[in-house]
């Protein structure tokens, strides 16, 4: 498929959300646990829990790539969890999990919706299953 195909409005919105997601997410994961957190952690046990899952969608997410924004979506719902975990259960930092939540939230929706819209203007979009059963239905058939 050719990826010179002109982005929609809509798609580069939400290219955008992931973006702004993803960076803020990044920076607010690496400010809190290493300036506001007093942890007892390792540097080497932050750096390989907290900010590495997050590097590793980086060369596809500056790039645009649909699925990576895909395998993505599923990698920030960790943050999601532990952020909605720790409001929970430390609530001297509640407002430090709220700004993870609200951060992972937009990036798992900007993710998730540019994956989609992209991977369809892209042609990359699952055929229909009614669709799928005809075409066995022709093959198994020889019509």
């Amino acid at each position: 498929m050719n990826n010179d195909i002109e982005m929609q409005p809509k798609t580069a919105f939400y290219r955008t959300l992931s973006l702004v997601g993803y960076f803020c997410l990044l920076a607010w994961v690496i400010i809190w646990n290493f300036t506001l957190s007093n942890t007892e952690y390792s540097v080497a046990f932050i750096l390989i829990l907290y900010v590495l899952p997050l590097v590793f969608p980086f060369y596809g997410i500056v790039k645009g790539k649909p699925y990576t924004h895909a395998w993505a979506s599923f990698v920030v719902l960790l943050y999601l969890m532990h952020g909605i975990t720790a409001w929970y259960s430390i609530p001297e930092q509640w407002l430090y999990a709220l700004i993870e939540v609200i951060l992972s939230l937009m990036m798992f929706t900007g993710c998730s919706m540019f994956a989609r819209l992209r991977g369809q203007e892209l042609g990359h979009s699952l055929p229909k299953l009614k669709q799928v059963m005809e075409d066995e239905k022709q093959r198994f058939e020889g019509k």
